[in-house]
């Protein structure tokens, strides 16, 4: 399990105050744990095109997907890259789908955007980033998205919430239910996130 000190911290992102979608550091802000209305809203995004922009851990991680949805899974546009990075975060994550993306590293004036392919079902490298930005608080945030920003990129989502917060499972499954705003799943709902717990680790990173 994780170590008691790496939990209290991951904790006291949650417990200190609450997100603010007003001010300078709208996404880089680490002030405390979102409220779910925002875990599970609409959301509001940095990045023109860009759909379902939450947050899960305020400064840290959030989460989307695609307008549309992204059907030639080429992945953020050089425009959305430059957004993100010019909004503070520091790592974009395509989870799942980004078979004919480019990847690689878009500089501006607030620093560098590393973006790179993540898996759901194999999640333990992309929550080696999380603690990395969660212990380096000069580091900008990570989103991770998929497709649409309701299955793939929410699984992880919800891992990360288990992982660093001290989530249940069984809470961790309900946020990811209500978070997928009615999309279905391949072979049922509660048998896709199953799997992904299942192949879930979360013993110390």
């Amino acid at each position: 399990m994780r170590t008691p000190r790496f939990r209290a911290i991951a904790v006291a992102l949650l417990l200190v105050g609450a997100f603010s979608q007003a001010g300078a550091d709208t996404y880089t802000g680490r002030k405390g744990g979102p409220a779910m209305s925002e875990m599970v809203g609409r959301g509001h995004s940095p990045a023109e095109g860009m759909a379902f922009f939450r947050p899960v851990l305020s400064g840290v991680l959030y989460r989307a997907g695609f307008k549309g949805g992204d059907k030639a899974r080429t992945g953020l546009s050089s425009t959305q890259r430059t957004e993100l990075c010019e909004a503070g975060f520091s790592s974009a994550r395509y989870i799942d789908f980004g078979k004919n993306t480019d990847y690689g590293t878009t500089s501006c004036g607030k620093g560098k955007l590393t973006y790179s392919p993540g898996k759901s079902t194999r999640p333990a490298d992309v929550m080696r980033e999380i603690q990395d930005i969660i212990k380096n608080p000069g580091r900008g945030p990570m989103v991770v998205h998929c497709m649409w920003g309701v299955h793939s990129s929410g699984a992880i989502s919800a891992m990360a919430l288990v992982q660093f917060c001290g989530w249940s499972e069984e809470r961790a499954k309900a946020y990811w239910d209500e978070a997928r705003n009615g999309a279905d799943c391949a072979d049922g709902c509660e048998a896709w996130i199953d799997h992904h717990f299942d192949t879930f680790d979360t013993t110390p990173l």
